[in-house]
């Protein structure tokens, strides 16, 4: 298995060089799920490809997700048969990709009095779901009767309570998805780069011939030529088509999803449960190692894109809902650790809510030739990538007679990873345990690592082995840091806590204590002056208290 290549900011005029100097098959903008799994779909087909990227990879829609690989239950009470198929089709091939990375969660669906789901219709409608998604095994939906589902998750209203649903879904972290898909991408001779603003499109014969770009780190300006454009901007698609002067017939609806983080002892769930709230929408609760999260909210947003924050009466409307199904449990805005909010790109349609709109992906391509994807779901990135590069290819016998190959990423396994089942992923978590045991790291540390990078724990380790730190948990962070600017173009100390290691969402502890090591590390690597140290301990302390405190003070 190919690992480790190259991916460094330390490299950055490298790379500019290569995107100024060369002509490339397509230009992708945009470095979420959607644009880096176009970047793998095309690579991996032989295209000559570049990735460009505003901010950080994944910094926008693609790290703020309920962060679940799943089918979408709630859309067969829409009768969105087609896109269930799809989607719930997709989870078990993602896992497959990359086991390491989307795991195996089983979800209660807790059956309440005068709640959304009957239990004839949940026994019927998940059995559809697993026709649809081709479930097989054990991950077959089991309806639960009252004491089994207390017995599954004592939190439950007993009051209330009428019985459950059982079934299979798998949960990710987003941004490392993105960020491994990208980086499978570069093994295919694919070019990425992060900060860097698409400012303006370059025009052959009144068709699109690549982009010009702003280089954020650098604060110059160059172009990239191209045969083909792709934009996969997520919330920004309407920008860039305003950029291309293309933006006609349908536009982007977004909303806005709010998710909450507690300390685990604060909210014990036992396992994941989608659960009824009063309005009748549905939430998760998810435990995740030292944490549960619960989300999410469904809001029309008509602010500022890049900055989405949660305010006092996301908090609320979420801590409502869980105090409302858990009745043992009576959380307040002082027990929320961290939280997050996205946006959610949908295709508007007139007439209809937030939560009424289809999460179908679109494809829109411009007189001048731009193509631009939007909408669509995290667990539907692979299948949406291969239906634009479709397009693509389609273009290139049109316009060139060159026939490319059909789309193969669905054999093409993530980075860091060549296991061959789950059972494999948790075999090398208990050996990563042993080995880290006799310096104090507990069970958690394992799966954390093994769970975030897979079998490229070996390279962090080495590092480790060299850090020869007093303080463990710190050397461990230091190895993580240079692991990440040497192979996953850390930038920012923010890139660093928040998307490459998802610590200020499920670790916000560690943050605070890790800071000043990591920042004079930073400091060394990049000799970076007193000044711009200084800002980012300013921003990242603001990060922290944006996400965490929600005194009555706050809005």
């Amino acid at each position: 298995m190919k690992r480790n290549i190259r991916f460094s900011n330390l490299d950055r005029q490298n790379a500019i060089a290569k995107l100024k100097e060369e002509t490339f098959d397509l230009v992708v903008v945009g470095g979420g799920i959607t644009g880096g799994g176009i970047a793998l779909d095309a690579a991996a087909r032989g295209l000559k490809v570049a990735l460009v990227e505003k901010y950080d990879f994944a910094s926008g829609t693609s790290s703020k997700s309920t962060k679940l690989i799943h089918g979408g239950l709630r859309y067969l009470k829409q009768f969105d048969f087609w896109l269930v198929k799809e989607v719930g089709s997709e989870r078990a091939i993602v896992h497959k990709l990359a086991p390491h990375l989307v795991l195996p969660e089983k979800m209660l669906l807790p059956l309440i009095e005068n709640g959304s789901y009957g239990k004839w219709l949940t026994s019927i409608g998940l059995k559809v779901y697993d026709i649809l998604a081709q479930v097989s095994g054990d991950d077959k939906r089991k309806m639960l009767e009252k004491k089994e589902a207390l017995k599954l998750e004592p939190l439950l209203p007993k009051k209330i309570l009428k019985g459950a649903g059982y079934y299979a879904e798998y949960r990710t972290d987003d941004a490392r998805l993105t960020l491994e898909t990208i980086k499978t991408s570069l093994q295919y001779g694919a070019t990425a780069i992060n900060y860097a603003e698409v400012s303006q499109f370059i025009y052959d014969n009144d068709k699109v011939a690549g982009v010009k770009v702003i280089d954020h780190i650098g604060t110059s300006e160059f172009k990239i030529r191209s045969k083909y454009v792709i934009s996969a901007a997520g919330p920004w698609v309407d920008e860039l088509r305003a950029l291309n002067n293309s933006q006609k017939g349908k536009r982007l609806h977004l909303t806005k999803g709010v998710h909450l983080v507690f300390p685990y002892e604060k909210l014990p769930v036992k396992q994941s449960v989608y659960f009824d709230i009063p309005d009748g929408r549905m939430m998760f609760a998810i435990p995740r190692g030292k944490v549960t999260y619960v989300g999410t909210t469904d809001t029309n947003f008509n602010e500022n894109k890049d900055r989405v924050r949660v305010n006092m009466a996301d908090a609320i409307y979420l801590i409502s809902a869980v105090n409302n199904m858990f009745p043992k449990i009576n959380l307040g805005l002082d027990d929320i650790i961290s939280s997050w909010a996205g946006l959610r790109p949908l295709i508007h349609e007139e007439g209809k809510s937030a939560s009424e709109l289809s999460r179908k992906d679109e494809i829109f391509t411009s007189d001048s030739g731009l193509i631009s994807i939007a909408g669509g779901k995290l667990t539907g990135y692979r299948k949406m990538a291969e239906r634009v590069v479709n397009r693509v290819a389609k273009r290139m016998v049109e316009d060139f007679d060159i026939k490319i190959e059909e789309c193969t990423t669905i054999e093409i396994p993530l980075c860091g990873n060549d296991f061959k089942k789950y059972k494999q992923v948790e075999k090398y978590i208990s050996q990563i345990h042993e080995r880290l045991a006799p310096d104090g790291f507990t069970a958690y540390y394992a799966w954390y690592l093994v769970t975030n990078y897979g079998k490229q724990t070996e390279t962090i380790l080495a590092e480790y082995d060299k850090q020869k730190d007093n303080d463990h948990v710190v050397g461990m962070a230091k190895a993580e840091l240079h692991f990440t600017i040497d192979h996953e173009m850390v930038s920012t100390p923010m890139d660093f806590f928040i998307r490459r290691t998802g610590r200020l969402y499920f670790d916000i502890e560690s943050v605070k204590k890790l800071m000043d090591p990591i920042l004079e590390e930073f400091r060394q690597i990049y000799k970076l002056d007193k000044d711009i140290i200084d800002h980012y301990r300013k921003t990242l302390k603001l990060e922290i208290e944006e996400h965490s405190n929600f005194s009555l003070s706050r809005d």
